[in-house]
């Protein structure tokens, strides 16, 4: 009599069926191949680092099945039964597309364009830009980051500007990867003062970080706050003040 084999729930796959292959022809892991071509560059690939440049067309597709096959270890490492729950049943799946996708698309996507323009009308006053909405993670546990950001620029006539929605642009881009919010507004305006060139260049973040919130002391109420000043804000203390004036105004409106 023929010996049959059992299926065991292990061997189940609970996802969509790839659309690309997780490994290279030679059986090497995608995630694998793209951290030695990082490395062969002598680059950095740090959590809140971009590494777009290092990955080809089509790979992300690829990228998402293998993250999605080690979630579904977790899952079973966890005890949950993927099978029989309907409700987890793709769970693996939906989460690593969801982190690759867009939790942190700012670590697998290209900088968005930043068209400038030269300041013709040589404005030289005080712009405010916010509150703008920011979407991350922390770094040490994963847990999300929800909070906004000001942008206070003091142009000069070799000042490029750049359009409104641009700053909501990058500041997206640098806040969807796993951050340290220090780290993050840091590298927002080092972004910004090189693109545009401002005298003066000044930021402040305000957010709720879900790792204090929704673990450990489970603090509802605290928040963090941090700022970065640049050129004139640095020197001028009126400059400071009539910036953080007018954001209380703004903050007011909320």
């Amino acid at each position: 009599m023929p010996r049959t084999t059992k299926l065991t729930p292990s061997k189940v796959s609970t996802k969509p069926t790839p659309r690309n292959s997780r490994k290279s022809e030679e059986g090497v892991p995608l995630s694998q191949v793209i951290r030695r071509r990082i490395q062969a560059k002598k680059a950095r690939f740090h959590a809140n680092d971009n590494i777009a440049q290092f990955i080809e067309p089509g790979e992300i597709d690829g990228l998402i099945d293998e993250v999605a096959d080690k979630l579904q270890g977790v899952l079973e490492s966890l005890v949950i039964d993927t099978e029989s729950d309907h409700n987890t049943r793709g769970t693996a799946y939906r989460v690593a597309k969801m982190y690759v996708n867009e939790v942190f698309t700012g670590r697998y996507t290209p900088q968005p364009s930043l068209t400038r323009f030269p300041n013709v009308s040589r404005l030289n006053e005080l712009m405010i830009i916010g509150p703008i909405a920011v979407k991350s993670a922390c770094s040490h546990h994963l847990c999300p980051i929800m909070g906004r950001v000001w942008i206070g620029v003091l142009p000069d006539k070799q000042t490029a500007l750049i359009g409104l929605s641009k700053y909501a642009r990058i500041t997206e881009w640098i806040m969807c990867r796993p951050q340290i919010q220090e780290e993050a507004v840091v590298e927002l305006a080092n972004i910004l003062e090189e693109k545009m060139k401002p005298t003066g260049l000044a930021l402040v973040m305000e957010a709720d970080h879900f790792c204090m919130q929704w673990r450990g002391v489970k603090d509802l109420n605290s928040k963090m706050v941090n700022s970065v000043m640049r050129g004139s804000f640095l020197k001028d203390a009126n400059l400071r003040r009539e910036f953080l004036a007018l954001m209380g105004k703004q903050q007011g409106r909320q």
